[in-house]
């Protein structure tokens, strides 16, 4: 398995190393099919298409083994879908806006766990790239970590696609080491979700706690994806 043998490479643990099934436009039978074989966590970027996917999963697998599935949204998260990602997933990758934040924790339901959420940094700044600026993370960090139903586990990031892996580990070592900044300031943070099938190596060499693998796992994209 790739994330063992790069875990083995960098001296690391792979158990300290979770892996997220991207699945956004992946079929429900595609989903089941990988839970029936261990897999727990989905991650998903359109709410809609998510909350579907969600019902279907469950009538393929059953209720208990389903209610055993941990989703997490990880697109670009409109204000007008929050109260769906704040009621019926586990985590949030893409935080990168107060508001977004404030209106998570608000209708984040009172009897379920704090919603945790990952800030998500622009390391490459790309103009086209989501995420705050990694100068503009620490303000939201400290804003973020006193939300009252949230929960700050550390940051996330989706670099520029290359091939060169010098160029891939420092945009992954960015990230790790603006987490350890923002730990020294008393922020206790312990996720850094960075790597994707393309580059989980180096993603693992810097310091990943979490890889979201979505061709790597499911093949190509075979759905057209509904709206956010």
């Amino acid at each position: 398995m790739r994330i063992a043998r790069a875990a083995e490479r960098a001296g690391r643990d792979p158990a300290a190393i979770a892996l997220l099934a991207v699945s956004k436009a992946q079929s429900a039978a595609a989903l089941a099919e990988a839970a029936r074989a261990g897999q727990n966590a989905f991650g998903e970027n359109y709410a809609q298409e998510a909350l579907d996917k969600m019902q279907a999963v469950t009538e393929l697998l059953g209720g208990a083994r389903a209610r055993a599935l941990e989703w997490h949204f990880i697109g670009p998260l409109q204000s007008n879908k929050t109260r769906m990602v704040a009621e019926r997933f586990a985590w949030v990758h893409s935080l990168e806006r107060p508001k977004i934040a404030r209106r998570l924790s608000d209708q984040r339901p009172a009897q379920l766990a704090p919603l945790a959420v990952l800030i998500q940094v622009n390391v490459s700044g790309e103009a086209s790239k989501s995420g705050v600026a990694p100068e503009d993370a620490p303000a939201l960090a400290r804003e973020v970590a006193h939300l009252p139903h949230l929960r700050l586990r550390g940051l996330m990031c989706v670099p520029e696609p290359s091939d060169d892996q010098r160029l891939q580990r420092a945009r992954f070592r960015a990230l790790r080491e603006l987490l350890e900044r923002l730990r020294a300031q008393g922020l206790a943070l312990d996720t850094l979700s960075m790597g994707m099938s393309g580059d989980l190596e180096a993603a693992i060499a810097e310091g990943a706690t979490l890889v979201r693998i979505g061709t790597a796992i499911f093949g190509e994209r075979v759905l057209a994806r509904s709206a956010a």
